[in-house]
């Protein structure tokens, strides 16, 4: 079990809808981190920006962009986190990809499809919540709109991080704000948000606000509003335990059957 899990987070502007410039893009921007780390963490929908027109740029699990993320992964000995537009079973899902050295690849697709720009009319919503064990941490990954909901995202599992990536718009950024810190606080994990920059092809901004919160809700990052932007942060497993162990609210929480 690591004690550390050191994680990089890409706060970056996303080229509409155009997978080899966002590869490339990701590539030399992954190039220029200066250390090791264990994670490596892109936004929502890296390859394309959040774009419901999926038929034109979906891809499969056998296409480039997971062969790329296996080959980053592999390259760096560090895990790749993002998510992309699959199609699978004639059906597509924003599914996110946690990618091991190894090449083992655990998928996410987004719960919570975000009705109000109509992603459920064009997106299968996922089933499954899911643990990823890595490195000996438990790693609960969730997609944007998924922020909303805390059931979904409540720690029975007892899990040491939350990850939600997103493309969460600047004129509802101060809720992205609060509910990162309401989520490191009620599940007692590291929370961490990696949100895009710059302006999509349907001119939607977003102002970034990636962060990383510890368990009692303290900013662990200093990510500027609206620039592209690399942050490492290293979580330890010490501070967990230590304020579980001070501060047992996580024994009180309810019982409940999600429908």
């Amino acid at each position: 079990m690591n004690n550390q899990l050191k994680i990089a987070i890409i706060q970056s502007d996303l080229v509409w809808e155009n997978p080899e410039q966002n590869r490339n893009n990701f590539s030399k921007k992954i190039k220029h981190i200066s250390e090791q780390v264990d994670v490596i963490i892109l936004p929502e929908m890296f390859t394309t920006g959040f774009t419901m027109n999926a038929k034109a740029v979906a891809e499969t699990m056998q296409g480039k962009t997971v062969e790329w993320m296996k080959n980053t992964a592999s390259k760096y000995n560090a895990a790749m986190v993002g998510s992309l537009i699959i199609s699978e079973d004639n059906q597509y899902f924003n599914r996110l990809l946690f990618v091991e050295p190894s090449g083992k690849i655990i998928i996410y697709n987004k719960r919570h499809t975000f009705t109000l720009v109509g992603e459920d009319k064009v997106f299968a919503a996922g089933q499954e919540k899911v643990i990823v064990s890595y490195k000996g941490w438990n790693i609960c990954p969730l997609i944007c709109y998924d922020l909303r909901f805390p059931v979904w995202a409540r720690n029975t599992e007892d899990y040491d991080v939350l990850i939600y990536v997103a493309n969460w718009p600047k004129p509802r950024v101060s809720a992205w704000d609060a509910l990162l810190k309401a989520r490191a606080i009620e599940n007692m994990s590291y929370c961490i948000g990696v949100n895009r920059v710059g302006i999509d092809g349907v001119d939607s901004e977003y102002s970034g606000h990636s962060a990383v919160y510890d368990v009692l809700g303290n900013v662990m990052t200093s990510f500027k509003p609206s620039k592209e932007q690399t942050e490492i942060v290293t979580l330890e497993k010490n501070h967990i335990s230590k304020y579980r162990n001070k501060f047992k609210f996580l024994d009180d929480k309810d019982a409940f059957t999600l429908q």
